[in-house]
């Protein structure tokens, strides 16, 4: 029984906040911006003369939202919009249908969760939002559904737009945008990032027997998860990075590189991938047998060598419409890795269908330093894991 209300009581003490300070005051000065901004331009537009003030209190609850929580699926463009607007419409309709303010105020709380559930458009503030149209004053009732235009919809509208400009200037990607499904080979088989730990179908049965609503997108969570699996398998596997594993003395080909000389260098060195650089070794872009066959329309069989043959030679025309040099037909930018990364996150990079299982490895200049295959990731991590085993006493 005391453990049941130690374990209670904990729930009223605060998590510690994993934020740094640089984030703290982000948000803060987007909220001071926001507010500022929105009154301004609400003065602005309605003038001098109007008799209701600038700004809701509710917007004040939405700001710490839209630039404290950017990413919350409470804080989105809709969740804002809607949900005021759906919140002042119950509020502004139980305020005239319902003499009682108590009973009131209860019905259009409700209903604004309701419509807002419904309409998907869950956002907090809009609750004080519902409550406000009713017991606002005799001010907001003269107002009738034109409280719904000013100044709930013309303040929700105008803070979105700071929040949108201000969050992207600070690099926080707003509205948030859910992160794509990995290109599928057209098969039934799950991306390859997926076959190792949980699965999206894992997740989705979770949330689902969770069955409440979490102040983080599902995408959010899953990466999340991701990235905890990655930092354990960093852990177990000790520090491997990119500069342990990659091949160092790489060919390259510059922009200009003629078709045919990168060609021959793929069947020479026996390689499927050759980095293209700049004159300064910095990283543009990467050819690969797959852009030759797609250029040169081989994905259909028929004539295959002479086709190649006639793509890959120079027409020494000026006019000519074939790609000629390899920068014409090479995958930019290309996806690269830093030296220093851990092997572990070159899994989702190697799932990536444009990849083509090569990665060049860059220094901090962004300088090609070696290139890292499938097959070196593969080595890496068996070799890895047997010596965790020995570490651990569990392999003979």
């Amino acid at each position: 029984m005391h453990n049941r209300m130690s374990d209670w009581l904990r729930g009223f003490s605060p998590d510690p906040v994993t934020v740094n300070y640089i984030e703290r005051t982000r948000a803060c000065l987007g909220a001071f911006f926001g507010i500022v901004l929105t009154s301004v331009v609400t003065y602005w537009i309605v003038g001098p003369d109007i008799s209701l003030p600038l700004l809701m209190a509710p917007i004040g609850a939405s700001a710490v939202l839209l630039f404290a929580v950017p990413s919350s699926p409470l804080a989105q463009p809709w969740s804002i919009i809607g949900g005021n607007l759906v919140a002042a419409f119950f509020g502004v309709s139980c305020a005239l249908l319902i003499r009682e303010p108590v009973i009131a105020a209860a019905f259009a709380l409700s209903l604004a969760i309701a419509g807002m559930f419904a309409l998907r458009c869950l956002h907090p503030p809009s609750g004080a939002v519902a409550l406000t149209a009713v017991l606002g004053g005799q001010a907001i009732h003269e107002l009738g559904y034109s409280f719904i235009l000013f100044p709930v919809g013309v303040n929700s509208l105008l803070l979105l737009l700071v929040a949108i400009v201000f969050n992207n200037a600070t690099r926080r990607t707003y509205p948030h945008v859910a992160v794509k499904p990995a290109e599928s080979h057209r098969t039934t088989d799950i991306p390859p990032e997926m076959r190792f730990g949980f699965t999206a179908e894992d997740l989705n049965e979770v949330l689902k027997e969770y069955n409440q609503v979490l102040d983080v997108s599902r995408d959010d969570l899953q990466v999340l998860l991701q990235q905890t699996e990655m930092h354990a398998y960093r852990r177990r596997f000790g520090e491997i990075t990119c500069e342990d594993i990659m091949s160092k003395d790489v060919v390259s080909v510059v922009f200009g590189t003629e078709l045919e000389e990168a060609w021959a260098l793929l069947r020479k060195h026996k390689i499927k991938a050759l980095p293209v650089v700049d004159r300064s070794q910095r990283v543009i872009g990467i050819i690969t047998q797959v852009d030759f066959m797609k250029h040169a329309n081989l994905e259909v069989y028929d004539g295959f060598e002479s086709k190649l043959k006639r793509f890959i030679q120079r027409t020494h025309r000026l006019d000519s419409q074939k790609p000629e040099v390899a920068g014409q037909i090479m995958t930019s930018p290309a996806v690269t890795a830093q030296r220093s990364m851990h092997i572990i996150e070159l899994i989702p990079l190697m799932s990536q269908q444009r990849v083509h299982h090569h990665i060049p490895v860059v220094d901090e200049d962004r300088r090609l330093v070696g290139i890292v295959t499938q097959s070196d990731l593969v080595s890496a991590l068996y070799h890895g894991r047997i010596a965790n085993l020995k570490t651990l006493g569990l392999s003979s």
